[in-house]
């Protein structure tokens, strides 16, 4: 293994693009397939796919990535399954964070870095099929390097099945890797997605790791990739079986309320948004998370 890791990453950065081209077609594929309820009548939601780009403090190229947004489907409300690889030197700001995480001293004499990953999120036309969000990633510097990610379910109107099946689908795929897995980074996903001005949890969780390192890189990879292969069947299911569920004005106005609590929590405690602003990528791909409507009360 080389010190730039250089066919490490480039497996990364293609393996996140995998699973962007997987899972565009299969939300594709939901919006074909609604073909009853009040939204069926309308054309099938596509993504609009863009690039996007990050410029270095020197102004050169740092990479960049595509921003795929779907909005006003049948199904999705409003999607992002954005992909980047950006590299280039960290500011004071995230070389701070980073040295507070991960212990890295020399990142103020060698503050280059690189990193690779998939973001989503989903906020759903019927209030029954609950938000969702998913992200994978590498990251890369003189220093070290570490995975991070994971995926949690955000309901509005909690179905405790599909809590159940969300959650066994992650468990199931941690445990091919090690059994401590699955209760350590759900743990981690309860505490990480909490917002203590609200003194309540943003969904029903997930599974969430940061810095995994475990000194193979190998084992590391292959863990990440079934973090990712998790997210499709933990979700697809659930969309399927309560997309047709009729809806009231009171479900609407509760979906509202809840994305509301979603925004808070992603402008205010996200490390992914912080972290992105920070490092200077495109602010739309960044902030794709935030939903297309919310409500405050």
């Amino acid at each position: 293994m080389s010190d730039d890791m250089h066919d490490e990453k480039a497996r990364a950065s293609a393996w996140f693009r995998q699973l962007r081209d997987e899972i565009v077609a299969a939300f594709e594929g939901l919006e074909d397939s609604q073909t009853s309820g009040p939204l069926a009548s309308q054309p099938a939601g596509r993504f609009e796919v863009s690039e996007t780009r990050r410029q270095g403090g020197d102004g050169e190229d740092a990479g960049g990535g595509l921003m795929s947004v779907m909005r006003g489907g049948r199904v999705f409300e409003k999607v992002g399954v954005n992909i980047s690889t950006v590299y280039g030197k960290l500011g004071d700001r995230a070389q701070a964070a980073m040295m507070a995480r991960k212990g890295m001293p020399g990142m103020k004499d060698d503050p280059r870095f690189w990193a690779s990953g998939i973001s989503l999120v989903a906020h759903m036309q019927n209030p029954h099929c609950p938000a969702v969000h998913m992200n994978t990633r590498m990251f890369w510097t003189p220093h070290g390097w570490w995975f991070g990610g994971g995926s949690d379910l955000n309901p509005c109107i909690e179905y405790e099945e599909d809590t159940a099946h969300f959650h066994a689908v992650q468990k199931a795929h941690c445990e091919r890797h090690d059994a401590d897995f699955y209760p350590r980074f759900k743990a981690w996903a309860d505490e990480y997605f909490y917002i203590p001005h609200r003194h309540r949890a943003r969904g029903v969780g997930g599974i969430f790791l940061d810095d995994h390192n475990s000194g193979d890189w190998e084992a590391d990879f292959a863990f990440i990739q079934d973090v990712g292969r998790a997210f499709l069947p933990a979700f697809q299911p659930v969309t399927e079986k309560r997309r047709d569920t009729p809806w009231s004005e009171a479900d609407k106005d509760a979906q509202l309320v809840h994305r509301g609590l979603y925004a808070e929590y992603n402008l205010v405690y996200d490390r992914g948004t912080k972290f992105g602003l920070e490092t200077g990528h495109d602010a739309n791909a960044v902030l794709m998370s935030l939903p297309p409507m919310a409500k405050w009360v």
